[in-house]
């Protein structure tokens, strides 16, 4: 009976222990989980020199003499990479995407209101000093030369997917996917360019007078200046375009009447004179050349072997049109005829 009565009585005993035991309160040491976690790389491509953007809430925030580690898998290489190339930011919400962030003083050792910023291995670590970071709210690491001042980057490694971790209060895990070409080749062509036109390839003075000036139009000449045919020109070149003019003076058989030449003049009747001037509209930097540019003044300077400038454009533009306009005196001497004159007029695209 007494054995048996000890044996109760131990039986009881533990029981009750257990009781006690399973009653009292379970302490578990939990970190929080880092949130809104992203990290942006300027390249994924293997093997390759890379910034990086880092990104996340910490639900714990940073105290006092806290740090954040950032602990990137084999196959990184971190290289050079110090403090002076880096940049750490606390943000002001939780929402990562829109949180305002302020940098932070940073060196080689966290001091008073200076964090620390270091790498070791494979390990990038924050340390705070005085500072703090809110609870919830966002920080933001940048690592290579996005950081202010920073020159060297993390190398990235082969083909695969990798989480880079953060720790110690907080944690989590970031994953990249490395891949073995990031860079998509676009391309396409523009065409070379070039619009020239002539408005009127016929044109006429009429019956010429020692008495007064005659000027070309497209039916039997005018006794006043008037546009006879216009030139449009347009290219896509970055060096614009040249348009010449060749052609003979008015000739009647073995007779002609005298051109200008390359000093401009007005109009003098009863003096052989054969000329043209030119006005321009539209475009951007399109020029008349001498002696065809001046209003009121004709030139002509080309001969039926001589081509010679009559305008140009020195970039690529839009529509220009020049205005011709043509100029016919004779003296009281000049022979009679039908005089003719084939001006060639040609447009260059300067590629």
């Amino acid at each position: 009976m007494k054995k048996m009565s000890k044996k109760i009585l131990s039986l009881t005993l533990i029981l009750s222990l257990l009781a006690v035991l399973i009653n009292l309160p379970v302490k578990t040491a939990q970190a929080a989980a880092i949130t809104s976690a992203s990290d942006t790389m300027s390249t994924v491509k293997a093997s390759t020199l890379a910034n990086h953007e880092f990104k996340f809430g910490l639900p714990t925030g940073i105290a006092a003499a806290g740090t954040v580690a950032y602990t990137f898998p084999t196959g990184f290489n971190m290289g050079t990479v110090a403090f002076g190339d880096i940049d750490f930011a606390t943000g002001s919400t939780s929402t990562c995407s829109s949180a305002t962030y302020t940098e932070q003083t940073l060196a080689a050792t966290a001091s008073g209101t200076t964090w620390g910023a270091a790498v070791a291995g494979l390990v990038l670590t924050i340390t705070s000093g005085t500072g703090t970071s809110t609870a919830g709210n966002c920080v933001r690491l940048r690592v290579g030369t996005n950081a202010a001042g920073g020159v060297n980057q993390i190398t990235n490694p082969g083909v695969g997917s990798y989480g880079i971790t953060i720790g110690p209060t907080d944690t989590g895990t970031i994953t990249v996917n490395i891949i073995a070409n990031d860079v998509v080749a676009v391309s396409g062509t523009v065409n070379q360019s070039l619009s020239f036109s002539i408005s009127a390839t016929t044109i006429a003075f009429g019956t010429l007078d020692s008495a007064a000036a005659r000027f070309a139009n497209t039916t039997t000449g005018s006794a006043t200046d008037v546009v006879a045919h216009t030139l449009p020109v347009s290219t896509n070149s970055a060096n614009g375009y040249t348009i010449t003019v060749k052609g003979a003076t008015l000739t009647s058989s073995s007779f002609t009447i005298t051109a200008i030449g390359a000093t401009p003049a007005t109009s003098a009747a009863g003096t052989e004179q054969f000329g043209i001037y030119a006005t321009k509209a539209g475009g951007v930097n399109g020029t008349i050349a001498a002696p065809y540019a001046t209003v009121s003044s004709f030139g002509y300077d080309a001969t039926g072997t001589t081509a010679t400038t009559f305008a140009s454009g020195t970039s690529a533009t839009a529509t220009e049109t020049y205005s011709l306009h043509y100029l016919a005196n004779i003296s009281g001497t000049t022979e009679p005829g039908t005089y003719t004159a084939n001006l060639t007029y040609v447009a260059t695209g300067n590629f």
